[in-house]
């Protein structure tokens, strides 16, 4: 019984460790995108991680960019 003197206090302790905790990291906005890392590993490049402007330039980039379909149809493997 009296080992409940102990436990109880001790409970209370870790119950608010875990509160703070919790608060700590809706404050630094650690929930802020929970689904973001899930679709980012689906994705080859890693255009999640850009800024949007950049997004933007790549694309751009992309367009300029001659696709050379000739050399896929007549490759020899």
């Amino acid at each position: 019984m009296t080992i409940l003197y102990l436990l109880i206090p001790l409970s209370l302790v870790l119950l608010g460790l875990a509160v703070w905790a919790f608060f700590w990291a809706v404050k630094n906005d650690q929930f802020e995108d929970l689904e973001g890392p899930a679709h980012r590993i689906l994705f080859d490049d890693d255009e999640n991680d850009m800024t949007p402007e950049a997004r933007k330039q790549r694309r751009r980039a992309a367009e300029r960019r001659p696709h050379d379909s000739d050399s896929d149809e007549h490759s020899d493997r």
